[in-house]
This record gives structure tokens, sequence and C-alpha cells, in this order.
């Protein structure tokens, strides 16, 4: 195991500090070109349903995080093209914290709305089963507030806050049809000063099932004595921005089609956020699903014309615009570093660096960060007692993929408890299809398999492609993703990435042997597939087991 005196130095300063003062420019992918432009998508990554503000000089971005753990992720930049993680507002669980420990695939934080008003940071969100949430902080790094439902009700989601000039505040929302038995409609209701409950029922204000269906994820604003609604509708994959107005908060609201794909191949360009620069810029932060990877994050210009927002370039006059590929960065006043997520990790803190998530509410009993030392310990963690494959597994320890090609390598110790056999520790791609590199201590010794699992949600089990006998309790495992160029007709559209991956290992960091067969990538629930370790044992009632070192992990160029 490594150890640095640098590094453990590091380790003992906040997270957040960390992240806000160290400058990452990441090998796989840079949307900051150098010349004074910016190619999209600004973070290829999955952050679905972004929002963002500007405070002062600094832009803040938050996203749907659903039951991964912690949620909320918080991201800074001064450009709006160099992003970097500083922190979570949900650090630890989301309620109901007494829900069994299992994954909450695709449910919990859906589309959350940030804002700033006197000094405090809010967020917003909806839960589709419980209803509106909040948080607040005087720092975007936090600490946040403990969530808070401030409006109950089955199917309420897309939660957005405005403040009025008189001090009255008000909130808009969309439904969910799969809970609210109803969608295609936007609502508003009033608040109460503090934010901590609703004082007005919700009242339908627009009506999408004629011209625009499925229109949701809707944001608030005030500009000249008008209200604005911008919203999606159309599908996530297919659909396009609309943007309504009204001099009355209630309406009625007239409305226009403000972004669309038009002739470009950013498909179904989706919910997002309109930020001021300093220098009176206006910009516009979208996401488009590719599918395998999720929801990545665009930047768009953003004009008024007669009071109505352009986004985009509008090359026929008409109002509505297309997505850019390639555009001049926003004039914010200075140059700054570049920067990305963070992606790989030492593990030479005593706290995780921010972009790994749990797949669901954290148990402070699964790892030890073991700081100076320099690896973090996963301890095995019984599966559940009707346990069919990973999907059903919380301790699983996983980041977004951050590119269209990358490469995931990672070095780990296996400790299995030598009382019984099946604790399993590997590198994992997960997704409703999952695949890995899967380490198991068996009657016959460690045994390194490549494991597929098919359509996991619906309990299928694993199949094996190839497995290999270790002698040694270190192994360097690696998953090698590559972006084939290609569409496949997975989802609503057909715009879904052909990513696959294929694996390998070594038994001294030097050398690596493919194992097993390529694995098509496939989008979680509602998330892009993620990749990272897990460490388990059978569901056995015995008082201990065995651990995984994992020394470190890197994302590198294919």
């Amino acid at each position: 195991m490594k150890h640095s005196l640098l590094m453990t130095l590091l380790a003992c300063l906040c997270l957040s500090a960390v992240a806000q003062e160290r400058n990452y420019v990441s090998e796989v992918w840079c949307p900051d070109l150098g010349n004074g432009k910016y190619k999209n998508p600004v973070l290829y990554a999955d952050y679905s349903d972004p929002d963002a503000i500007r405070v002062g000089d600094d832009f803040y971005l938050t996203s749907s995080s659903f039951g991964c753990l912690p949620g909320l992720q918080i991201l800074h930049s001064k450009d709006l093209v160099n992003w970097r993680i500083i922190g979570a507002a949900i650090p630890t669980a989301v309620p109901p914290v007494e829900t069994p420990e299992r994954p909450e695939h695709g449910n919990r934080v859906w589309a959350p709305s940030l804002r700033y008003h006197n000094g405090t940071y809010y967020i917003f969100w909806g839960d589709p089963d419980q209803g509106v949430f909040m948080v607040r902080a005087t720092r975007p790094e936090g600490p946040w507030s403990e969530p808070l439902l401030i409006k109950e009700g089955k199917g309420i989601i897309d939660t957005c806050p405005l403040w009025d000039d008189d001090g009255r505040v008000y909130m808009v929302h969309a439904y969910a049809g799969s809970r609210a038995g109803l969608k295609s409609v936007i609502a508003v209701c009033e608040l109460d000063t503090a934010c901590t409950r609703t004082i007005t029922p919700s009242r339908i204000v627009f009506d999408g099932h004629e011209e625009h269906q499925t229109c949701e994820g809707p944001k608030f604003y005030k500009r000249n004595g008008y209200y604005y609604i911008f919203h999606p509708a159309g599908g996530v994959p297919t659909g396009w921005q609309v943007v309504q107005r009204s001099k009355s908060i209630y309406g009625p609201y007239e409305w226009r089609t403000v972004l669309a794909q038009g002739k470009t191949g950013i498909n179904g360009p989706h919910q997002g956020a309109w930020v001021t620069t300093q220098s009176g810029e206006d910009w516009f932060l979208h996401f488009q699903d590719v599918g395998a990877y999720g929801r990545l994050v665009h930047l768009q210009p953003m004009t008024w014309k007669e009071d109505w927002p352009v986004v985009g370039v509008d090359k026929d006059g008409d109002g509505c615009g297309e997505p850019v590929l390639t555009y001049k960065k926003p004039n914010v006043g200075a140059t700054y570093p570049l920067s990305n997520p963070q992606e790989s990790d030492e593990f030479d803190g005593y706290t995780l660096q921010p972009q790994w998530q749990w797949h669901a509410n954290i148990n402070e009993k699964w790892a030890w960060y073991a700081g100076d030392k320099g690896f973090v310990r996963l301890y095995s963690y019984p599966v559940p007692e009707d346990y069919k494959n990973l999907w059903d597994v919380s301790n699983l320890l996983l980041q977004k993929t951050p590119a269209p090609q990358f490469v995931a390598t990672m070095k780990l110790t296996f400790t299995p408890d030598g009382r019984y056999t099946g604790e399993r520790t590997g590198l994992l791609v997960m997704g409703l299809d999952y695949a890995g590199l899967i380490l198991e201590n068996r009657a016959d010794g460690l045994i390194l398999s490549q494991v597929s699992c098919m359509e996991a949600k619906k309990g299928t089990a694993e199949e094996s492609h190839g497995e290999v006998k270790l002698s040694d309790r270190t192994v360097w495992l690696q998953a090698r993703f590559t972006d084939t160029g290609k569409k496949i007709q997975k989802s609503e559209g057909g715009h879904d990435q052909l990513i696959l991956c294929s694996f390998s290992y070594s038994t001294d960091g030097k050398k690596f042997h493919p194992l097993g067969e390529s694995f098509q990538v496939r989008e979680g629930q509602w998330i892009g597939a993620k990749v990272g370790t897990f460490c388990t044992r059978p569901a056995k009632k015995v008082n201990d087991g065995g651990w995984s070192d994992v020394d470190w992990f890197r994302i590198t160029k294919h």
C-alpha cells in the first residue's frame, strides 16, 4: 500500500476545500478548447435534470441523484464550461431512512431546483412517492439542513420556487403519471415565506396534452414584469424546450417553443437552467439523453427578442433555436484554469472523493477510509436473504462514466474470511444489465470470473464467460469502454449510443490479460451506467467477514 506525507496532509483538509482548490484536467474529456471556445457537452456525464445559478462570480449546479448517496452533488464553475464537484446536499440518507436496506432504483430525488435568496441556498425536489422536499444552507459546500417535507402528495415532481417582488413565495411543479395518474400539466401553489410548507392548494396553469405532451421539469423565473415557466415537452430522448409567460402568477400563460433538435445531432434538448453572467450574457444548460451513458449536460447561448427567449442558434429567425456543438465561451471577465469533475481516486483521504456514490442510503459499516495507509477497505456485507443478483445490493461504490471512451483500472487486495466461502469483490459496470470482473473465495481457492447479468432487475442470474484461478490475493482489474459511433434502438427515438466494454486483469500491474466477452453497456433506472466496486458475503448469520482493500481507482484515456 502507498504512503505519501503530502497526500496525508491534504487528506486532513476539508473535502469541499480540496475540491475547490485543486485544478484538474481530465485525460478523457475536456470541453474547453483552449482557444476561447468550448464544445458540448460541457459535462460528459450523467447529471440528469440539471439546475444552475450564479452567485457573484461563481456558478453552481446540481442534478437528480435518485437513490444514490451522497445525493444532490454540488458542482462549481467560474465560466459555465469548467466544473468541479465541491460537495453534496444529502450526505448520507434520503428519507425515509427506515426503508429496508435495498437500492431505490429510479426513486427518491427527482429534478431538483437550486436557488439563492437573501444569503441562503435552497434546493427543492420532488420525491414521486412522498412529495416535495427542501434543504438549505448558507454555503453551497454545506452543511445543508435535513430534508424537510413541505408538500405531501404522491406524484408531485419537478419543483421550483420563485420569490416575488412583494415577498410572497410560489412554487411550480409537474405530476408523474406513474404515481399521480395525471401528467402533461404544470401547476403552481404558494408557500409560506420561510419555505417550510405550502399555504395554498396547487392550481393547474398549463395543460400540454394537445400540443406539448409530457410537459415536465418546469423552472420559474421573472423578468420585465413577466412570469416565465421554462419546461421541456415531447419526451426525454425526442422532445423540445417550451417557454411560457404571463403577467399573472396563475396565468393565463402564452407559450413558444424556443429550442429543438432541428437538423443537429443533439436529440431531445431537455430540461435545464437559465443563467446570466456578470457581463449580462444569458445562457441555458440542458441535458441530452444518450442511453448507456445517461444524460449529458450541454451549454447553449440564449438571447431575448420581444421578451421571448431564443435558445441556441436561430438560423431561420423563427424564434426557435437549435443546439450548438461548439461556441465561444461565456464572457465572465477573466480566464480560468481547465477543470473537470473528479474521476480517479488514490484513496489517500479520510473521506471518499465526491464523485463516488453508494447505491442506497449509506451504512457506516460498509467501509473504512484508511487515510495515511493509502487505501479504502470495503468490508464484505451480507447480501439480502432473497438475493438474486447485484441489482438488490446496496453497498455498491460507483461513479458516473466520464467520456465516450475511457479505461477504468483498479488495484485491490482481497482478504476473505476463512470460515466460509462465497465472499466476492471486483470491478463492476452497473446498469439494467451489468458485467464485471468478480473475485470470489471458493472451496478450490480464489477464482476471478468475468460475469454478466442481463435484465438484472428481473432477478435473472449471472452468467460466467471465463474464469481463472489466482494464487495471489492482490490483482489489477481493468474495464475498457469503447464508443462504436453507432446508435441503437433501445429507448424511444433510437438515439442510444452503442458502447462496448471489454475486461482484462493483471497479477503484476504491468501485463494485462483479456478475460471473458465484450459487454454492451446499458443505462440504469433513470441513470447512466456507473463503474466501481463492491464487497459482499452470503446472507449467513455470521458475526464478521473479510474485506477488500482498494489501493486506487484510475480513469485514463482509451
